[in-house]
Formats: C-alpha cells, structure tokens, sequence
C-alpha cells in the first residue's frame, strides 16, 4: 500500500489540478518547466503506447521526462547511481473531473541514496522549482475565474 497525503494523493508525487483542458496543459506544463529551467528529455505518450502495445484505451496521459543539467550533474558527482532516478517524471493526465499534473518528489531522492548533503540539496532545488511550477499553472486558474 502506498502512503497518501490527507488529500489523497501519493505522497511520493507533488501534485495541481489544471485549469486547462489536456493539450493545453500539456503546453502550459512544457512552458512552466522551461521558465522554472528544466528541459523535456523524453516524452511517452501513455494513450498511443498502450493502445499500440495492448490494444486497450485509457483516458489521454503523457509522462515528460525533466532535467535541469546543473542539478543532474551535482547529484551524479555526489552519488552515480542517482542516474537510476533521472530524469523527474512529471505526468500531465485527464481524469472525468479535470486534468491532474504531477511530479515527483525529488525530495524522496534522499531517502534512497546515502550521498548525504550535495544530494539533498539538489534535491531541495529541484523540489522548490517544481512546486513552484505547479503553483504558477494552479495560479492560471485564479487568474481566469478573477478575469470573467
């Protein structure tokens, strides 16, 4: 069993509620990463894979791969097997009541290496630029409903 947050979510994932509809998050989130100096390294279309791959549909979900180089390089200096936690996922994905958009937590980086400060604190850096990432597209919504 996975722990949760009190509001349901995992609590290995930082997690918004989009205002937009998918491909527009999809955009937004691409935007925001960008701003808050990551790069997408990879893309994985989860609705195309799986219907090419199993035959079956599931509701539109891409997982992005993000890197911001400086940090990669500070945490593969201190520890080389934190490649195996590389790039940080962050899946956009259309649910009936909206679209959610996580991340995951570098913060629980720290609990599966013993690299000990140069990690956790790249892992503090790329926590806070992802959050503040999902509070700036959490944010467009506040900006839409004051605008109408």
């Amino acid at each position: 069993m996975t722990d949760t947050t009190s509001d349901g979510t995992p609590g290995y994932t930082l997690t918004a509620r989009s205002p937009h509809d998918y491909d527009a998050t999809v955009a937004r989130v691409r935007e925001l990463l960008g701003d808050a100096g990551f790069g997408v390294l990879t893309e994985i279309d989860l609705k195309a894979t799986l219907k090419t791959k199993l035959d079956v549909d599931v509701a539109p979900q891409v997982i992005l791969g993000a890197c911001r180089p400086q940090l990669a390089h500070q945490a593969l200096a201190a520890d080389p097997s934190v490649a195996a936690l590389l790039p940080c996922n962050v899946v956009v994905r259309e649910e009936a009541d909206g679209v959610v958009v996580e991340a995951f937590d570098p913060q629980v980086m720290i609990s599966m290496t013993d690299a000990g400060q140069a990690v956790c604190e790249v892992a503090e850096d790329a926590r806070a630029r992802l959050q503040q990432m999902l509070a700036a597209l959490a944010d467009d919504g506040a900006r839409t409903d004051g605008a109408g």
